[in-house]
């Protein structure tokens, strides 16, 4: 057994150093090339439909929830407590210029979510419940079509949801943290959590749509608050760190920090690396979220995509980088692990650790409720609708397993399940972006559309 699991996890760690960020990245720049860079060229367009409409969120069409409450459920997963944690620890290990990096696989990714979200819309459909519902699995076995299609819709979904099911605990076990630091212990703060998420997941997507469209804002918001005061007090800071940052791309040793004489290539990675994990674009992961949406084309829940990985990496994760350069807590490796926490209580004193606390434990909280959902879904498709609804009370009880569990060697099974999806779909994304194209094509062809 002890032999399997080292076979599995070299394999795992190979799989995860090139190939799959070569093939995200890659993927990414054949869809962003064949799309014509929509992201940039609809650059007006695409905030006009998203942004623009946060407030007044547009149900033109059919579906069962609103196209905002999708974009949240689907952002809702992707904002984690990496964006917190993870993302300062690039800066300690690969310095500044891995910042620059990520904003540019984030760049591109904006495209592959983009496709990814359009081909969920186009191939959903309506379940048991009369209930939308899309995702990777779907597009797989319909876009791609014959028995090939369905193995890679049986594949991407059944390892997806494998992935996902310790993943819970684990994620369980990040947003205790907070909470034993805000006072509570460690088995009251797992049943708080497990009666939180039931109360949301079992009344349905339309439920999940109501709560994250309110929760995800309000931990972004929150967040990207006390954080603008950070960079605003040490204004002064700002343009070396932004110098550090370019630089650093592509002379590390420039700028010191944690890659004195280390190389481009080992920057680039990191960065890329922390860009593609942070928004999830190309992990399947988004169009299970979206194809519940009510809209009227597939292109126009798209751009909630490009939206998506806007406030994930652009904003969110950049001002994560950006508190801890300004602060100068990244040139003392000794606050790898607690950066974020470090900058905040050096401007609020102790109250800085409760706000980080806070935003940590909702932004794990919401990641929770959404990936519960997405194991019903996964379960829907490859066993059934009855089948799902037992799925859902397993991923749930996965969250009391908190208490009683480390979870210690689930990372390579996690990592390696999660590198099957990705390199199934990332493959089928790209085989079907000429679908996207036409899509798109069609989209900004008739004025019924584009003129909405």
């Amino acid at each position: 057994m002890d032999l399997v699991l080292r076979l599995i996890s070299e394999f795992t760690n190979w799989l995860w150093s090139y190939p799959l960020l070569a093939a995200v990245v890659g993927g990414g720049i054949i869809i962003a090339c064949r799309l014509r860079f929509i992201q940039f060229r609809k650059f007006a367009y695409i905030n006009k439909q998203t942004f623009g409409r946060i407030f007044s969120p547009s149900s033109i069409g059919q579906g069962t929830v609103t196209p905002f409450q999708a974009a949240c459920t689907a952002l809702a997963s992707s904002i984690g407590a990496a964006n917190i944690v993870v993302v300062p620890t690039i800066i300690f290990t690969a310095g500044p210029g891995a910042v620059f990096w990520m904003w540019l696989a984030a760049l591109l990714g904006q495209s592959t979510k983009f496709a990814e979200i359009v081909l969920g819309i186009k191939y959903r459909q309506l379940n048991q419940a009369g209930e939308y519902v899309g995702g990777a699995c779907y597009y797989m076995e319909k876009g791609i079509g014959g028995r090939i299609g369905k193995i890679c819709g049986f594949l991407v979904a059944f390892f997806f949801m494998i992935e996902i099911l310790p993943s819970i605990t684990l994620q369980t076990h990040s947003a205790v943290k907070p909470l034993v630091e805000l006072g509570f212990n460690r088995y009251s703060a797992v049943g708080i959590i497990f009666i939180l998420v039931f109360l949301v997941v079992y009344g349905g997507v339309k439920r999940i749509g109501k709560v994250t469209e309110k929760l995800v804002p309000l931990m972004a918001v929150v967040y990207f608050f006390f954080g603008l005061i950070i960079l605003l007090v040490n204004f002064r800071e700002i343009p070396q760190a932004l110098y550090n940052i370019i630089v650093g791309a592509f002379n590390p040793a420039a700028v010191g920090g944690g890659v004195t004489g280390g190389s481009i290539l080992t920057v680039m990675k990191a960065g890329v690396a922390r860009g593609v994990y942070s928004n999830e674009a190309g992990m399947s992961s988004a169009p299970y979220g979206h194809g519940a949406a009510t809209t009227d084309h597939p292109v126009r829940q798209g751009f909630w995509g490009i939206f998506e990985v806007t406030v994930d990496t652009l904003i969110v994760c950049t001002m994560s980088a950006m508190i801890t350069l300004v602060s100068g807590v990244w040139q003392n490796d000794a606050f790898k692990d607690i950066a974020v926490y470090k900058a905040f209580s050096l401007q609020y004193g102790a109250l800085g650790e409760y706000i980080v606390s806070f935003s940590l434990f909702l932004f794990v909280l919401s990641t929770i409720i959404v990936i519960v959902y997405y194991v019903e879904k996964l379960a829907e498709y490859c066993f059934g609708y009855l089948m799902s609804k037992i799925m859902r009370m397993s991923a749930c009880a996965m969250i009391i397993l908190a208490a009683f569990l480390s979870m210690d060697n689930a990372g390579i099974l996690l990592d390696f399940t999660l590198g099957m999806v990705v390199l199934f779909n990332i493959i089928g994304v790209v085989y079907m972006s000429g679908q996207v194209k036409r899509e798109t094509d069609e989209f900004f062809k008739q004025p019924q559309y584009y003129e909405k």
